[in-house]
This record gives C-alpha cells, structure tokens and sequence, in this order.
C-alpha cells in the first residue's frame, strides 16, 4: 500500500491547528524540503537543531512537524558550513521535510498552552490574550420525521450546536416540505413525476465557520434523501474567543514556594526563577508557554495569583511585581510538553487511514542551558 502523502497528513494536522490561527508576522507551515511525496515516518520535535536532523536520519524520519520554525528571519545567504546552513543542507541531501507550526499551535484547542495547564492540573481555563474570535453560522436543515433524532445527534457529534459548556443544542419545528421528484432520481419518498407532500421537521443549530465543511458533510452523509435541503446564515453574535496562554483554577490552593515545586515536578525541569510579589496563596493561575513578557498585564487583570512564563526579563519582573503580581519561569523549554501530546493528538487524526504513518516524538533534548 503507498504510504500517505506529506500534503494530507498536515491537512489533517492543520484541521486541529490551522495556520490562520498564527499570530500577524509569524513563520508557520513548510520550512524545508517539500510535502508533495511519501511519508511513513514523522517526528515531532520542539526546536530543529543538528542533533535533532541527526535523530531524524537515524530513525529514517520522512517529516519534521516542529514547534519553533527553522527559519524565523529572513537569511540573505546559505552557508553549509555555519549557522543553520548544515541543518538544512542535511535535511535536503536526506530528504527530510520541514514543516513549523508556532503560535497556531500556542492558540489551537488542546494545542501547547491547554497542555501545560492539563500538565500543571489547571482547570476550567479560559482564554489568556484573545487573538481573535471564531464566527458563527447558523444552519437549517430540513429532516424527514422518523430521522429527526438520528440527524441531531450526528451533527452534535460533528461539533454544531455548542454553546458554552452546552453541546447539540438544536431547535425543531415541523412544517410540510414538497417536491417533484425529477427524471433519474431515486427519492426517498414519493414517485417520479408527482408532487410530494413532506412532513418534515425545520432543525436550527449553531456552527462555528471552520466546521461547516464538516457538519455539512455529515448532513448530507446521515440524511436520507438524496439531495437534502438546507440553509447557512452568518450570525450577528459573538463567537467562541481564540488567543495566547490559558488562565484557570487549581483544584486547592498552595503556597508560592509550593506551586514552585509543583511547576518543577509537572513539566520536569531542574529549576525556576520565583518573582514575589506578595504572601497569597496561589488558587488562580495564568500560564502562558514561550516567552510571555509581553502579555504579563493580562494575567495581572484577570486576577492570576501567579504568571507561568518563559524569558521574564529583568525590568518586567520588577513592574509585575510592583503591581502585585507573583511570577514563575520555568523556561522557554517548559514548551517540550509538545512533543508527546502532539505525537498522540496526530495518531489520533491519522488512525483512520490503513496507510497512515509512524509518528514519533524526539528524544533530543534542546534545553540549551545547564545547572552550575
């Protein structure tokens, strides 16, 4: 069977964290090599340094599906002998594809920042930065009775009809639809030629825009007429809030020195750097992957008892602790809780497919500080 295409698979990668999700100027989607050939094995993989193309060439890695790009800036010149020249000179003499998903995979639902608050055991988390707001639609569909309840259910499994910590939220009304079967049709119901008369329930539901292709699928698919009518309206509504970093509740509160520890043990690494900024004990947290320095604001007025970051410079931990606001960084490299959750997100994703490929997370280490 011919291994499946590097195209689908990051199609299918991308239906999780599509790249419109990516901040304004960020570097996502292919880096190296192209995705227009056979992949069997694909790895994930936190930074692509040397060592990690070396991992990929010895366990016969097809693709890289990285976190932080290969190139984030412009180069003006390639030298193999230097720099990232001998990164991608050996991904493209082994022919080994790079592919970087950043900030869309910071932002996408159940991406970076939602897997260091599971790791962390933050609950009921809310967006930190919001980045932008997914629209809504609403759809109609018109269902025969006697397939009322199967229709429902399968666009509420499809991901229509979710308000808040709501799901298959619907409305039926009935009504009578008709039609005339035409010459060559095969109907459901009534005869070629004549008039029907339908009785037939009028179903409305919610779709956020990205997965009306889905739903709409799944209409067509579960109804059991051979041209199922229905409508798409956009709505005049709020949508669901996408953005950077996740802010939500401990099960039980802790001390700051305690929370340190628990940090430390969660996302296994050696040390953390504590700003203090008062005595309370830690129950609300805002957690934010990378380097967060920018958006510590948002924690401080969303009422964390602690900011998670990466990076905190030196003047920002003395503004944020002017205003009240204790801190913790675990460093940029807390970001490795990536390669293990998307590891299992994309098997999850490809498993349907009998020619699906080997997916393996990086054992390299890229931490590129040490304990003295």
């Amino acid at each position: 069977m011919k291994p499946a295409s590097g195209q689908w698979i990051i199609e299918e990668f991308e239906k999780w964290a599509p790249r419109s999700l990516a901040v304004e100027g960020d570097r996502v989607g292919l880096m190296v090599g192209t995705l227009n050939k056979p992949v069997k094995k694909v790895m994930i993989a936190l930074d692509v340094l040397e060592s990690v193309v070396d991992e990929a060439i010895e366990k016969d890695v097809d693709l890289i599906i990285a976190h932080h790009p290969i190139l984030f800036r412009p180069i003006k010149q390639l030298d193999v002998t230097e720099g990232q020249g001998p990164i991608i000179e050996k991904c493209i003499k082994n022919n080994i594809t790079v592919y970087a998903a950043h900030t869309n995979l910071d932002i996408a639902k159940g991406g970076v920042n939602d897997m260091l608050a599971s790791s962390l055991g933050v609950e009921n988390t809310k967006v930190l930065v919001p980045t932008d707001e997914i629209p809504l639609k609403k759809l109609v569909a018109f269902v025969p009775e006697g397939h009322v309840e199967e229709v429902r259910q399968a666009l509420g499994d499809a991901g229509a009809g979710f308000i808040g910590g709501y799901s298959h939220c619907t409305f039926a009304s009935e009504g009578v639809g008709t039609f005339i079967p035409g010459e060559g049709t095969n109907p459901y119901l009534g005869k070629q030629g004549k008039m029907e008369f339908a009785q037939e329930k009028r179903i409305e539901t919610v779709v956020p825009e990205p997965l009306v292709k889905k739903v709409t699928k799944t209409l067509v698919d579960v109804h059991p007429y051979e041209e199922p009518a229905f409508d798409l309206y956009p709505l005049d509504l709020e949508g669901e809030k996408v953005g950077l970093g996740r802010i939500g509740e401990l099960r039980e509160e802790m001390t700051l020195e305690a929370f340190a520890e628990h940090v430390k043990k969660s996302l296994q690494v050696p040390f953390v750097r504590t700003v203090r900024a008062n005595d309370r004990m830690i129950k609300t947290v805002a957690i934010l992957g990378g380097d967060g320095n920018k958006y510590w604001s948002y924690a401080q007025r969303a009422g964390a008892d602690v900011y998670v970051t990466g990076d905190i410079y030196y003047h920002v931990a003395h503004d944020a602790q002017m205003e009240g606001l204790n801190m913790i960084d675990p460093g940029h490299h807390m970001e490795k809780v990536m390669k293990e959750g998307v590891q299992k997100e994309l098997e999850k994703r490809l498993s349907s497919k009998p020619n699906a490929p080997t997916v393996i997370a990086s054992e390299v280490s890229t931490e590129p500080f040490i304990c003295m």
